[in-house]
């Protein structure tokens, strides 16, 4: 009888000190992040509605941002990661998540300057390499402060992503041109014009003269010329 008893004391005391172990390794995991989940298909909750969002902002069709992480989410993060030079997935891994500005709080870290994250840095010197390819350097600059002018004008949307996307404002979105490879220049263009560079002196509109089929523009007034650019307001 005795016998039994110690076996039944042993094999609780075994079980229990497994348990044990286990809830301290589980706590170790959530403490250090490592046991964070990645958004993917069929993920649900605030980081997919934040993904949906993001892509949302930056041109692409997550459809409604729901927090469903479904078919049209996926393709959309697959489209984004391919234009991004990431892997192509379909899973908001972290090196998504950073892409989209989304990997953590804000704040002094590396890829945050002065609110704008990497991937608007990215955005931004797509469109800088596409609308002033051939261009020089100070140029380049220039059409990144015609953008940032925009957000902080009354007339335009409030954000990179608004004002890139609006509606017939960049030819490059229209034409294919923001689909060719970005110019290495242009990525230091971006970060100058987000710090406050500005060659224009406040432009808010930029044209080429020998191309324009756009009348408008001509009864604009044109504060600095830069290579093959008009630049006005």
């Amino acid at each position: 009888m005795k016998t039994e008893k110690k076996k039944i004391f042993v094999m609780f005391w075994r079980t229990g000190v497994i348990i044990l172990v286990n809830l301290m390794i589980m706590a170790m995991l959530l403490n250090s992040g490592g046991a964070k989940a990645l958004s993917k298909y069929g993920s649900t909750g605030s980081e997919v509605t934040q993904i949906q969002q993001r892509l949302q902002e930056l041109g692409y069709d997550p459809g409604t941002a729901d927090g469903i992480y479904g078919t049209r989410t996926k393709n959309a993060v697959i489209s984004f990661q391919r234009d991004y030079g990431l892997s192509d997935d379909g899973i908001a891994g972290p090196k998504t998540l950073e892409a989209l500005g989304l990997s953590g709080g804000g704040g002094s870290g590396g890829g945050n300057y002065g609110g704008f994250s990497e991937s608007d840095i990215q955005l931004l010197a797509k469109i800088i390499s596409a609308e002033s390819r051939g261009e020089p350097y100070q140029g380049q600059v220039a059409v990144g402060a015609v953008i940032m002018n925009r957000i902080a004008h009354p007339s335009f949307p409030n954000t990179l992503s608004g004002v890139i996307y609006q509606e017939g404002a960049f030819s490059c979105l229209y034409d294919g041109g923001v689909n060719a490879a970005v110019a290495d220049s242009a990525y230091q263009a971006a970060r100058e014009a987000i710090n406050g560079s500005d060659p224009t002196g406040g432009a808010i509109y930029y044209y080429n003269p020998a191309k324009t089929t756009n009348k408008w523009i001509w009864s604009r007034q044109v504060v600095a010329v830069i290579g093959a650019h008009n630049f006005a307001i």
